[in-house]
């Protein structure tokens, strides 16, 4: 598939959840956002489907968000309902980690190839402060299973206020590199105001070569995270919802609506 503006679009992104076991001061308020009615959310069969849709129409790079993932009943059981569309290239998920260490080994043997793991900080109370109440211990953790499940390669996501010079970047850097592990530093974004810029050590904010859709839990196709224009798989199919929202695609993000923590950043 290509846009309007001659990009390859071949990565779906998808969130399975709206819910997250961190509150991460970044994402959401302390008391959390309102969450989504359960019917409201799509079901195993529903991400299938709109998966195999894309898959047919040209995309080859599978992701999986959230929300956390992890905290999705049933995960492991779609990981491997995705992994058996022929044709994905590429089967990951982004995780918060801290439930990792129990699913590192049944998610790599239901077909997941590799995770993106976010890691903020290394010290245990600013890790907590973060994302008010985490144990980064849990973190560490799952990093260890992922590591031992063969998920590779594992990638760390941290967050930053404005460099990777910071003294929680620097630390969460060298962690990485005692370990053999990549970091991508992220800025801290703000979908309203359109604030958002390129991951350093990634492809993410590089607007020229987007070549992303992402689907949200609801069942709702984005062209773009700071954009709203949406397309329902429910109401339009899955095909149709794809088509137009490729059709679509901005050349760049402006500003969004929606909360990050439900459309998987």
């Amino acid at each position: 598939m290509f846009d309007r503006f001659d990009r390859k679009i071949d990565y779906l992104r998808i969130s399975v959840t709206d819910k997250c076991d961190l509150r991460c001061v970044y994402c959401m308020p302390a008391e959390g956002v309102p969450h989504l009615r359960h019917e409201d959310v799509l079901s195993f069969e529903e991400i299938l489907e709109v998966t195999r849709a894309a898959v047919a129409m040209g995309v080859v790079k599978v992701r999986i968000t959230g929300g956390e993932p992890l905290v999705r009943r049933g995960i492991v059981a779609l990981v491997s309902m995705l992994a058996g569309v022929e044709g994905i290239d590429d089967l990951a998920m982004t995780t918060n980690g801290t439930r990792l260490a129990a699913f590192a080994r049944p998610l790599a043997d239901a077909g997941l190839r590799r995770v993106n793991i976010s890691l903020d900080a290394l010290d245990a109370a600013r890790y907590a402060a973060i994302t008010r109440g985490g144990d980064v211990a849990d973190v560490f953790a799952g990093i260890e299973a992922a590591r031992d499940a063969g998920l590779d390669p594992i990638k760390l996501n941290c967050v930053v206020r404005e460099s990777p010079d910071e003294p929680d970047a620097r630390a969460v850097a060298a962690f990485g590199a005692a370990r053999g592990i990549e970091v991508r530093y992220i800025r801290r974004m703000n979908l309203s105001d359109g604030v958002f810029t390129k991951v350093i050590g990634g492809r993410g904010g590089d607007c020229p070569r987007c070549n992303r859709l992402r689907l949200s839990c609801d069942g709702m196709v984005r062209p773009c995270l700071f954009s709203d224009l949406v397309f329902s798989v429910r109401e339009l199919g899955p095909v149709e919802a794809i088509r137009r929202a490729v059709a679509e695609k901005p050349r760049s993000g402006e500003r969004s609506s929606a909360p990050i923590s439900a459309i998987g950043g």
